[in-house]
């Protein structure tokens, strides 16, 4: 119980902390503000994505000086704390096994569309859970689908209809935005979403029953963010065992003249420097 409430009282402070967010579908404002400290399987299959053979160089080419270190699928997924019954678990963290230095990598939104970024994603295998927004991404659901199907165990996710700040919206408008976009996911990529992130971080009591009654199974915050050149934490100055970590499908127009590509390089090259292994997140939650 005394673990319950704090995981409980991190993911509040965790969405407490997004208030100050400026918006990270629809702003000019590359940073996603998280207070003031800066700094070959289907997914289908389950499987976690191959670890690089000795020979493969496929990171050179996008600017990394070692192979991405994958963590494997654990024998069993974490247990995390019970919920009450009509709402969805929040979780901003994975409490991984021994403090295992594992982290997984998000993305939003689905404002870039960049061809380049699929090459990048699919030589090194990496493992994204997508959290798509329909008025951002729908203009080419297809490049997501790509995404998806690279062999790397990516999926994708609900971010809601429109990107509004739910917190302002009554339970029915709430309800919309999410079980409206689980419909068009569904119809669009065969299947319906399991997770869900709220926009900005910001959800309240009406968010997780929506959720529940829309066919989400978890809503999944993060304690770090990408920013163009380094990350940015909710606590401390390092990544921690489980950190989810978000990022976006951005470009230049919001990146201050970064690629899409130069942006994940970045965010990888932090990675390795920590000593840290890429995990697929829907093998853990």
């Amino acid at each position: 119980m005394r673990y319950a409430r704090r995981l409980v009282a991190g993911t509040l402070a965790v969405g407490a902390l997004a208030l100050s967010l400026t918006g990270c579908g629809d702003s000019a404002e590359p940073i996603e503000r998280m207070g003031r400290k800066t700094v070959e399987e289907t997914p289908a299959s389950g499987s976690p994505p191959p670890a690089p053979s000795p020979g493969d160089e496929a990171y050179k080419k996008w600017g990394l000086t070692a192979p991405v270190q994958y963590a494997p699928k654990p024998p069993a997924k974490p247990q995390l704390p019970p919920v009450k019954p009509g709402k969805v678990p929040v979780t901003d963290r994975i409490p991984v096994a021994g403090g295992e230095k594992v982290v997984f990598l998000t993305f939003d939104d689905g404002a870039e569309k960049s061809p380049e970024f699929l090459k990048m994603a699919a030589d090194l295998k990496l493992p994204i859970s997508m959290f798509l927004t329909d008025n951002i991404a729908s203009s080419d659901y297809g490049h997501f689908e790509k995404l998806r199907d690279n062999g790397s165990g990516s999926t994708i996710n609900n971010h809601t209809l429109t990107h509004p700040n739910l917190r302002t919206l009554p339970f029915a408008a709430q309800k919309k935005e999410i079980c409206g976009q689980q419909e068009r996911l569904e119809k669009r990529f065969g299947t319906k979403p399991q997770w869900f992130r709220p926009p900005y971080g910001n959800y309240n009591d009406d968010t997780l029953k929506a959720a529940a009654e829309c066919g989400i199974s978890h809503l999944v915050l993060w304690r770090v963010s990408m920013q163009i050149n380094n990350f940015q934490y909710a606590e401390g100055s390092a990544l921690k065992p489980g950190d989810i970590i978000l990022a976006h499908f951005r470009g230049p127009a919001e990146l201050k003249g970064a690629t899409e590509i130069e942006m994940t390089t970045r965010m990888l090259q932090r990675i390795q420097e920590q000593g840290f292994k890429i995990g697929r997140l829907e093998d853990y939650l």
